[in-house]
C-alpha cells in the first residue's frame, strides 16, 4: 500500500483522481475556485508555493496541509493552524443489517448539503465540493440531517469528510450508519478509506477508533489569506 501518498494528501489527489480539478504549474497546484479551498506542492520545502499566485484571488482563504513551504509570498498570512489526526482504516467496519434511509445525494440537493456542512463544520466545504465524490444521507421529512461523503482521492486511498449531523437530530447513529456505508463501498472497490479529524475532538476520534480507525500521524491544516 504507497501510504507515502498521504504524507502530501492534496498534491497527491490533484495529481492522479482529481487531476481534472486542479490549476497551476508542474511543482503547485490548487484546487479550482468554489470547488475545495486546497492548495499543494510537489515538494513542501521547495519554494514552489509562490508559483500559485496568478492562480489565487485578493481576499480568499486557503488551506496548505502538512509543512508550510519555508517562504509565502508577503501578501499572503498564515491566520490558523488546525493538527489533526489522520487516520487509516484498519479493518472494515461491521456490516450493517439495513441501509434503510440512506440515500444517494445529487445535485438536486447542493444547497441544503452547503448549508447543513457549513452550519455544522464551517469554511472547508464549498458549494461544488460534492463534485469530488460520492455523498450520503439521510432525510427525516423531507429534510437532510445528516450527511458524509469523500473529499481527497488519489490512487487507492479515498477520505472521508464532511460528516456532520444537524444538531438537532445528533445522538442517533447516522454518522456511523453513514460512514460504514461509505467504507464499505471503498472496500468493494479495492480503496482504503482514511479521515482527518482535529486533535482535540475526543469523541469524534473515539467513533473511529471503535470503527476500526487508526492514527496513522499527525498533520496540520494550514489556513491563509491572500490580502485584498
Amino acid at each position: 500500500m504507497n501510504e507515502f501518498l498521504l504524507d502530501n494528501p492534496a498534491w497527491s489527489a490533484l495529481t492522479t483522481e482529481h487531476a481534472d480539478f486542479a490549476m497551476g504549474t508542474a511543482r503547485a497546484k490548487r484546487y479550482r475556485p468554489g470547488v475545495l479551498p486546497f492548495t499543494a506542492c510537489r515538494q513542501p520545502q521547495e519554494e514552489g508555493i509562490s508559483e500559485l499566485a496568478p492562480w489565487m484571488a485578493g481576499g480568499e482563504n486557503f488551506y496548505i496541509i502538512g509543512a508550510l513551504p519555508p517562504a509565502l509570498p508577503p501578501h499572503w498570512t498564515v491566520e490558523h493552524e488546525l493538527p489533526c489526526a489522520q487516520m487509516l482504516l484498519q479493518q472494515p467496519p461491521r456490516q450493517q443489517e439495513t441501509d434503510a434511509g440512506i440515500v444517494l445525494l445529487g445535485p438536486e440537493d447542493a444547497e441544503v448539503m452547503y448549508q447543513l456542512i457549513n452550519l455544522v463544520q464551517p469554511g472547508y466545504y464549498n458549494m461544488d465540493t460534492r463534485l469530488l465524490g460520492t455523498y450520503f444521507g439521510i432525510k427525516q421529512e423531507g429534510e437532510l440531517v445528516a450527511m458524509a461523503g469523500e473529499r481527497m482521492r488519489m490512487t487507492g486511498f479515498s477520505e472521508l469528510s464532511a460528516i456532520c449531523t444537524h444538531p438537532q437530530h445528533t445522538g442517533r447513529g447516522y454518522a456511523q450508519r453513514l460512514i460504514t456505508a461509505l467504507c464499505n463501498r471503498h472496500a468493494e472497490k479495492g480503496i482504503t478509506s482514511f479521515l482527518h479529524v482535529a486533535l482535540t475532538n475526543d469523541r469524534a476520534i473515539r467513533l473511529y477508533e471503535h470503527m476500526g480507525f487508526v492514527q496513522r500521524r499527525v498533520i496540520s491544516f494550514y489556513r491563509v489569506r491572500v490580502k485584498a
